[in-house]
């Protein structure tokens, strides 16, 4: 097994207006792509599952007989995870922590290899993709998909976003991750030693005006209370007032009866 690479910082962190959008994540509408790829008794690794709603689903798409083993590098999100999938009395899922730049699994140990919204964060992205190709039996699939913050657009302008947006960007590449991963994707995989990888993206929209004030307050409150309020100060990158700034703009753009939102992200389905 290759040694630990160092892992970036964990630009969000686990504050509840993170989680809060953590858990309105689906296998439909955050991995769609994969969908396709599930049958009932397959074993799947769920890399970085977060608080475990993509989890569940991917569990009951491979049931019955399959398995699921979910694997964060953050003990209490994991625990969230375990309960989650309790609540919705789902079963046939063991649940861990890891370090997906060293995973402590066998060659060939699963079916389908998934990490969503987790190849931005890490430090080395390339092993990271070696490593759940290691772990993933040949004619397996690795499948993974991260947002690309560069391509977010919306709708009307608001200059404190694109100031919002540039910071994100700066505190995200200074906490050693990649910020604009989705378009980078096929070319990690490549890298990698993947040459069969098929690229998508899809996209996630948010346009009615109670989406649009559900996904702004929960940036602005991100902006202002979770781990990333304290990196873009603590790194020098903004003072508390910027990040005031910018919550009001997040408030006054998702308070707008014609905001539109939409974040683009790029999705790899690899051939083991």
């Amino acid at each position: 097994m290759h040694a630990a690479k160092e892992t970036a910082v964990y630009t969000h962190g686990h504050h509840e207006s993170v989680l809060r959008s953590h858990r309105w994540r689906t296998a439909e509408n955050s991995a769609a792509y994969l969908i396709g790829e599930l049958r009932p008794g397959m074993s799947v690794l769920d890399v970085g599952c977060g608080p475990g709603t993509i989890t569940a689903d991917l569990a009951e798409l491979v049931a019955p007989g399959g398995r699921v083993t979910a694997v964060d590098a953050a003990r209490d999100v994991v625990e969230q995870a375990r309960a989650h999938a309790a609540e919705r009395g789902v079963s046939g899922i063991e649940f861990g922590t890891a370090d997906v730049h060293a995973l402590d699994f066998p060659d060939d140990s699963f079916d389908v290899v998934h990490a969503h919204q987790v190849l931005q964060h890490v430090g080395d992205p390339v092993q990271a993709l070696r490593e759940m190709r290691r772990v993933c039996r040949p004619g397996g699939i690795v499948a993974a998909r991260d947002a690309d913050y560069a391509a977010m657009t919306w709708y009307p302008a608001t200059p404190g976003l694109d100031e919002w947006l540039d910071l994100y960007r700066r505190v995200a590449r200074a906490n050693g991750g990649e910020p604009d991963a989705g378009r980078r994707l096929r070319a990690w995989a490549r890298q990698a030693g993947f040459t069969d990888v098929t690229s998508s993206a899809t996209a996630w929209c948010f346009a009615t005006p109670e989406e649009a004030a559900w996904w702004s307050s929960l940036w602005a409150d991100r902006t202002t209370a979770s781990a990333y309020a304290a990196r873009a100060t603590g790194g020098g990158h903004a003072a508390a007032s910027d990040l005031a700034a910018a919550a009001e703009a997040w408030r006054t753009w998702g308070a707008d009866p014609d905001a539109w939102f939409s974040v683009l992200n790029g999705e790899i389905l690899c051939r083991a």
